[in-house]
């Protein structure tokens, strides 16, 4: 049906004041007074509500009054108007309930908490905090196809349905056909009759792929669902969300940071300019000074420090952690925290961490104990970014793999890229549900997606 999206009145307000126009929305509040009734109307293309005056005297009561639902979907004609307190209101003079809502939609208040709107997802994106999550969420996604793009990089689509386990952390969804009481009387028989003939799994990261496409169109990024079977039920894991995997050949571990930090400020840089409403939002309600945070992130450089630098500031920090500080552990969430919220004070780059808690594929260094590996760290949210260069050299490479237990039959075409022209290449993992939770100030995960899986939870 013809109708003007909300956003565009406001943004070109002086092509339709005084004129006669068609807008479509929700209702998303209503009061009533003697002579006049007030309806605020969305439609998802702004934060901004469309302020509705009806005048009794010049309209139905048999008219207004079924529009007078918190809920309900309307088709609204009428004059366009300036207006002193709101910039812009609307007088109709036609009404049309395209759709009623009775007494039990559950967003009848107009403030809910966050823990009441995750048992509803499928209805709190008619509210304000979750319409500005989701406008961040997708202006984020473009800037990040629009980074890669300006720097030439190729967008691959690497495989959901896979074989391999490229954190080799065994946390993979398992795929199949086979029905729940499959006989078999071994595992290879089990699998042999799968639809694959072979154990697969849903997709942990599309690195492995990546590189194998990296080395020969160069530079390439994927961006798509990732799924992982953790049991780790905070506010910072799921087990489906969306990650961003650049590959990027003949670079090393100093290129890549490189790249990770200019990636970071520019796709913040953009949320900033094209989401102000937004933001301003957040800033006011979620994180006092979000803004502030932000321009300071774009203007800075991030901070650096080895892991091994890393620890000695934490066992001198006079801090009481719940987990003791030891080379050789992983940092934790509050060792983190106060690397970047109270040392540094900004995102900080955490290198050359030891090779035993990192992947088999990272590039080990010359003093046989660490790899090229650095973490991004940022206030608030910790990790965001796993990066590394990779390990080139195929035999390095290969007893990397067969310390860890893993079967090379597997890997045979991964290997391949490091007997056939192999280079020195590097590549970093970020989880877009972990850079908006940092750029909105978001403090659930479960708050970033339209549907979140967690463990326990479909």
């Amino acid at each position: 049906m013809k109708h003007i999206d909300i956003k565009t009145l406001f943004s070109q307000s002086a092509d339709f004041l005084q004129k006669s126009v068609t807008v479509c929305g929700w209702v998303r509040t209503w009061r009533d007074s003697k002579g006049v009734a007030f309806i605020e109307l969305n439609d998802g293309t702004t934060l901004k509500n469309l302020q509705l005056i009806i005048e009794k005297d010049n309209m139905q009561e048999s008219v207004y009054r079924p529009a007078l639902v918190v809920g309900a979907a309307l088709k609204v004609e009428g004059k366009f108007i300036p207006s002193e307190r709101n910039g812009y209101e609307m007088i109709p003079s036609e009404i049309a309930v395209l759709g009623s809502c009775p007494q039990d939609y559950p967003l009848q208040k107009k403030h809910h908490t966050l823990e009441f709107l995750r048992t509803i997802p499928h209805l709190r994106p008619r509210t304000k905090y979750f319409e500005a999550v989701f406008g961040v969420r997708n202006q984020l996604s473009f800037a990040i196809h629009t980074y890669f793009h300006k720097h030439g990089y190729k967008y691959v689509h690497t495989p959901i349905i896979t074989g391999s386990d490229c954190e080799g952390a065994g946390e993979m969804f398992r795929v199949t056909t086979q029905p729940w009481n499959a006989k078999a009387k071994t595992e290879e028989e089990y699998f042999a009759g799968d639809f694959f003939g072979t154990r697969t799994g849903l997709t942990v990261s599309g690195q492995l792929e990546g590189e194998m496409a990296a080395t020969g169109l160069g530079r390439i990024y994927t961006f798509g669902p990732t799924f992982r079977a953790e049991h780790s039920n905070t506010t910072r894991h799921a087990a489906e969300f969306w990650h961003i995997e650049p590959e990027v050949c003949f670079a090393d571990i100093d290129d890549i940071i490189e790249i990770a930090e200019d990636f970071i400020k520019s796709i913040i840089s953009d949320v900033l300019e094209n989401c102000p409403d937004e933001l301003a939002y957040f800033d006011e309600r979620v994180e006092k000074g979000l803004i502030e945070k932000l321009k300071k992130v774009i203007a800075s450089d991030f901070g650096k420090i080895t892991y091994t630098e890393a620890v000695e500031v934490l066992k001198k920090s006079g801090k009481e952690f719940k987990y003791p500080v030891e080379w050789g552990s992983d940092l934790q969430t509050e060792h983190e925290k106060y690397l970047t919220e109270e040392y540094f004070k900004k995102p900080v780059f955490v290198t050359d961490y030891p090779k035993d808690i990192k992947s088999f594929y990272m590039k080990q260094n010359a003093d046989g104990k660490t790899v090229a590996a650095t973490d991004l760290l940022v206030p608030g949210v910790g990790e965001i970014i796993g990066c590394s260069e990779r390990e080139a050299d195929y035999e390095k490479l290969k007893a990397a793999m067969l310390k860890k237990g893993m079967t090379l039959d597997a890997y045979n075409e991964y290997l391949d890229t490091r007997k056939y022209g192999s280079v020195p290449h590097s590549g970093f993992g970020l989880g877009l549900e972990r850079i908006l939770m940092y750029i909105t100030g978001v403090q659930n995960i479960r708050d970033t997606l339209l549907f979140p899986r967690t463990v326990g939870n479909l």
